[in-house]
């Protein structure tokens, strides 16, 4: 992971795991938590993210939900969890953007 540039995937790629549900955009995620730092990427058409906060009392969940918002630019009330509390493969919930937008402005954080 550090120093090591991950490859982007092809947007197509990308939305098999991303989709708009009416007004929010529901995206899948594999988190791995007690990395060295916090970092996300798409991978193999799913957003990887990995976070420094261990998987003990809600730390990870509440990191990934505060790092998706820091990264997409919204307020930490627009993103929540929806399913895999207790999982590495967690659905989240977006407020307020579009797949699109959500995809750029993830692949230039991560640049």
């Amino acid at each position: 992971m550090a120093g090591k540039r991950l490859p982007s995937a092809h947007p197509s790629a990308i939305s098999e795991r991303i989709r708009e549900d009416g007004s929010r955009l529901i995206v899948s995620v594999r988190v791995t938590p007690r990395a060295r730092r916090n970092a996300l990427a798409f991978e193999d058409g799913i957003l990887r993210v990995w976070l420094m906060a261990p998987p003990v009392e809600g730390a990870a969940n509440a990191a990934l939900l505060a790092l998706l918002a820091e990264r997409v630019g919204l307020p930490k009330r627009a993103v929540t969890l929806v399913r895999g509390e207790t999982s590495r493969e967690k659905v989240v919930a977006i407020e307020g953007i579009s797949a699109l937008e959500f995809n750029q402005r993830i692949q230039a954080s991560s640049a």
